[in-house]
């Protein structure tokens, strides 16, 4: 052995340090590319969840607001309040009341 090889330490990598880089590698890799990588595809399903919602939410706003022009007409509120048995002042309001039902017994 020479005195050079003597004073130089060995640097022989055993199994367990060498799996042990492995693993740091691997979660490594884990933490870089992979979890980030599922946050992003959450991130879009959950946006295109949200924007689908929108426009659900987008197409209850337009009927209502149909809803609520034909409801604001003189016409629709005077035939709802016929309905209800409203009526204008002076006016005298009156309901139909069905004959009444006959039964027959036979003795």
């Amino acid at each position: 052995m020479t005195a050079r090889a003597a004073t130089r330490p060995s640097l022989r990598w055993g199994r367990a340090a060498r799996v042990a880089v492995v693993a740091l590698l691997v979660v490594a890799f884990l933490f870089l590319f992979v979890f980030p990588t599922r946050s992003f595809l959450a991130q879009r399903r959950e946006i295109s969840d949200a924007r689908r919602d929108l426009q659900v939410i987008r197409e209850q706003n337009d009927r209502l607001e149909q809803t609520l022009a034909e409801l604001s007409t003189p016409a629709e509120i005077e035939r709802r309040a016929k309905e209800l048995q409203m009526a204008y002042p002076g006016e005298i309001p009156y309901a139909r009341i069905p004959a009444p039902t006959t039964t027959t017994t036979t003795p």
